[in-house]
C-alpha cells in the first residue's frame, strides 16, 4: 500500500491523502478579493486529487500584503468571496486551508513579472513595517513597529483566523517564514530590538508564540493550525535548524499541529544548495527532535520521491507547488504510478481507464 495515499487525521480533520498543495502567491486580487482566477487556480488541484489545498499568503491586514494585488482576509467582503472557493474545493473532496500572513518589511512590492522593488505611495503603495529599520535588499527601509503595535499583531492574526473559519476553511497556516514579519522577528539578521520582542532567542520568538497562542484560543481545540517556518536563513550568524527545532517544540506546546518546513527568504543573496528535496532533512530533523508532525516542501517532483519521504518517516505530508503548476492532476498520476486507490471526480472518471 502507498503511504502517500493514506489518510491523515489532524485534530477534527481527516484529509484523504498526504499530497498537499503549497501556498503560491498569484498577485491577482483587487482589494484583497479572490476572484475567478483563484477559483480556477485552486479548484484545479482539488479536481486533480490533492488531499488538501492551501491558499496563497492571505494578508491579515491591508498593509500586510506583499503586493497591492495580494489576496486578503481582513474584512467581511473577503470572507464572502472566499466561501465560493472553499465550497468548490469541498465539493471535489479536498480539504481547504488558508495561509495567514503579514509581509512586514517585504510588503508593498511590485508583482514579480513587473518592475522590481517597492511600490511607491504615488502608485498605490504604502510604508512597510518591521521589527527594526533594516531594509531587505533594495526594498524601502521599513518603519520600526512600536512595542504596542507588535503586541497588537497576535490579535490581528486571531481575527483573520476567525474570518477564515467563517469562510469555510478547514485549517489555517501561520506564515512564519520567507522573510515576512514573524520571521523578521525571530531572525537575528533582521531584529535589532532591545525591548521584550528583541535580543535573545526568547525575545525574538515571543511574537511567534503569542500569535500561535492567540490563534489557537480563537479557533478552539478542533481546528488544525499549522505554521510554516524557515528552518535556516542560509546565512552566517542567522537563524538555523537548531533554533527551528527549539521553536517547533514551543509551538507544539501552544497548540500548533504541524510545521510546514521551508527555508530562506530573509536575506537577499543566501547561499542555498538547491537540489531535489533539499529541505527534506529539515522536516525530518524537526519531526524527530521536536516531536511534532511536519510537512516537507521544495523540489519534490516525482511520485516515488514523495512516497519515500512519507514511507521513511522524514515527514508526515508533502507540500507541492511548481510540480502542481506543471501538472494540476499530479496526485491522480502519482496514485496510478504507485498503484494506490484515489477518488476521481465524476467529470474526469472516464480518463481513469487508459483503454
Amino acid at each position: 500500500m502507498s503511504r502517500l495515499f493514506e489518510p491523515i487525521s489532524v485534530r477534527g480533520l481527516t484529509v484523504p491523502n498526504r499530497v498537499w498543495v503549497s501556498p503560491m502567491c498569484q498577485y491577482s486580487s483587487v482589494d484583497g478579493l479572490p476572484d475567478d482566477w483563484h477559483l480556477m487556480h485552486l479548484g484545479q488541484f482539488a479536481a486533480g486529487g490533492a488531499g488538501l489545498v492551501c491558499t496563497e499568503a492571505s494578508a491579515i491586514v491591508a498593509e500586510g500584503r506583499i503586493s497591492p494585488q495580494d489576496a486578503g482576509i481582513w474584512n467581511d467582503d473577503q470572507v464572502t468571496a472566499w466561501r465560493r472557493v472553499t465550497g468548490f474545493l469541498h465539493a471535489q473532496g479536498s480539504a481547504a486551508a488558508m495561509q495567514l500572513a503579514h509581509a512586514g518589511r517585504k510588503a508593498s512590492t511590485h508583482r514579480p513579472w513587473e518592475a522590481g522593488g517597492t511600490v511607491p505611495a504615488s502608485e498605490g503603495g504604502w510604508r512597510s513595517v518591521g521589527p527594526s529599520p533594516l531594509a531587505f535588499g533594495k526594498y524601502a527601509t521599513p518603519r520600526e513597529l512600536t512595542e504596542a503595535e507588535v503586541a497588537a499583531v497576535p490579535g490581528q492574526f486571531a481575527a483573520a483566523a476567525r474570518r477564515a473559519v467563517g469562510a469555510g476553511f478547514d485549517a489555517v497556516e501561520l506564515h512564519f517564514a520567507h522573510g515576512y514579519l514573524v520571521h523578521e522577528f525571530y531572525s537575528p539578521l533582521s531584529n535589532q530590538r532591545t525591548d521584550r520582542y528583541g535580543g535573545d532567542f526568547t525575545g525574538r520568538t515571543r511574537l511567534a508564540l503569542e500569535v500561535a497562542e492567540a490563534v489557537r484560543a480563537e479557533v478552539g481545540e478542533n481546528l488544525p493550525v499549522f505554521a510554516r517556518l524557515s528552518a535556516s536563513d542560509w546565512t552566517s550568524g542567522g537563524w538555523d535548524i537548531e533554533d527551528s527545532v527549539r521553536l517547533a517544540k514551543l509551538l507544539d506546546e501552544r497548540g500548533i499541529d504541524l510545521i510546514d518546513t521551508s527555508s530562506g527568504g530573509n536575506t537577499a543573496n543566501p547561499d542555498i544548495p538547491v537540489g531535489p528535496g533539499y529541505q527534506v532533512p529539515f522536516a525530518e530533523r524537526i519531526r524527530a527532535e521536536a516531536g511534532i508532525a511536519t510537512g516537507a516542501v521544495g523540489m519534490i517532483t516525482d511520485p516515488e520521491q514523495a512516497e519515500g519521504i512519507i514511507a521513511n518517516g522524514q515527514a508526515d505530508v508533502v507540500f507541492l507547488a511548481r510540480a502542481m503548476l506543471r501538472d494540476p492532476h499530479w496526485a491522480l498520476r502519482a496514485a496510478d504510478v504507485l498503484g494506490a486507490e484515489v477518488s476521481w471526480v465524476n467529470q474526469y472518471a472516464r480518463a481513469r481507464n487508459r483503454r
